[in-house]
């Protein structure tokens, strides 16, 4: 029997730039979790209670402490598979490769999905937060507005304290972008740059406000607030009458994560498998995206999002 040969070790420098390159979610990435069992990390937060007055008569003012166990499952379990025959590397003078199918899948499927992913999952937790989800029609907004929008945006709730932290980034849609390059109060410049992590990231419109990083999301493909993830020929679609556009999503790296579970690679030449005469690619990602709570009073305040007031599909 011939050896199995698994080249993901191999590969996966490669791919994993790729994905970074197209990937917004990237500063969201973390695998620096501890998986307590199967699909299931925990969080804790804790609680105390504040000072009260001292009495000079002797004494002292028990206070009060509260530990909460918070768990959270990973659920966002996928695969893929590519056999590519050995005549059709041979015929196609190797165009048909594993290694081009690899990447391509990076670039245009899995990439673009854990966008959708992340940014679906935040705006459907701020959606359950009380002052921190709007609607604003687009057409709404102006080039004389928009500013002012987006400093409403970034100052709902709780906000303010991850912003003086510099822990706050904001991904805005293309059009409020355009918009905000012709703002007449706003006076900072908009330039091409690169949202970067170990070296690696995408190139994009970027600039701040009040120091939160505004990032213009150009794949509007992947910026509805819900997803269906199911759809006939794989991948992801907008969820049919229900979803959203996203014009305005904000989020805190400290306290919303990617968390990858398992990232799977495998190659096997022909001849180390059963399922034909070809070269055969498997990938799988175990992954969720999760909001946790502040250590303050265990409330999520973190994540803000502001939807266009149509439905995609109304």
């Amino acid at each position: 029997m011939a050896n199995t040969v698994n080249y993901a070790e191999q590969w996966r420098p490669e791919l994993l730039e790729i994905m970074r390159q197209n990937t917004l979610c990237t500063p969201f990435i973390t695998t620096n979790v501890k998986w307590l069992d199967a699909k299931t990390f925990h969080f804790t937060s804790m609680e105390t209670s504040g000072f009260k007055n001292h009495s000079r008569d002797g004494g002292w003012n028990r206070g009060k402490f509260k530990q909460t166990d918070h768990p959270f499952t990973v659920k966002h379990d996928r695969d893929i598979e590519f056999l590519v025959d050995k005549a059709d590397v041979d015929e196609s003078n190797t165009t048909a490769s594993i290694q081009n199918i690899a990447r391509v899948f990076t670039e245009t499927k899995s990439g673009p999905e854990k966008d959708a992913l992340f940014f679906s999952k935040v705006a459907a937790t701020a959606k359950t937060l009380e002052g921190y989800h709007t609607e604003t029609a687009l057409s709404s907004i102006t080039k004389e507005t928009v500013y002012g929008y987006l400093k409403k945006c970034l100052g709902a709730g709780k906000l303010r304290r991850y912003k003086a932290k510099g822990a706050l980034i904001c991904y805005l849609r293309s059009e409020l972008m355009d918009l905000l390059e012709q703002a007449p109060d706003f006076t900072r410049t908009i330039d091409v740059m690169r949202v970067a992590d170990g070296g690696e990231g995408i190139e994009t419109r970027i600039t701040a406000i009040d120091g939160v990083p505004i990032i213009e999301v150009i794949d509007d493909e992947t910026f509805y607030d819900s997803f269906n993830f199911e759809p006939t020929d794989g991948g992801f679609e907008p969820t049919d009458s229900t979803a959203h556009k996203i014009n305005v999503l904000v989020a805190s790296p400290l306290t919303t994560k990617l968390v990858p579970k398992i990232s799977s690679i495998y190659y096997f030449a022909p001849g180390a498998h059963t399922q034909g005469d070809g070269y055969l690619y498997q990938e799988r990602e175990l992954s969720d995206v999760f909001t946790f709570p502040n250590g303050k009073d265990g409330k999520v305040d973190s994540v803000f999002v502001d939807t266009d007031t149509t439905a995609v599909g109304a």
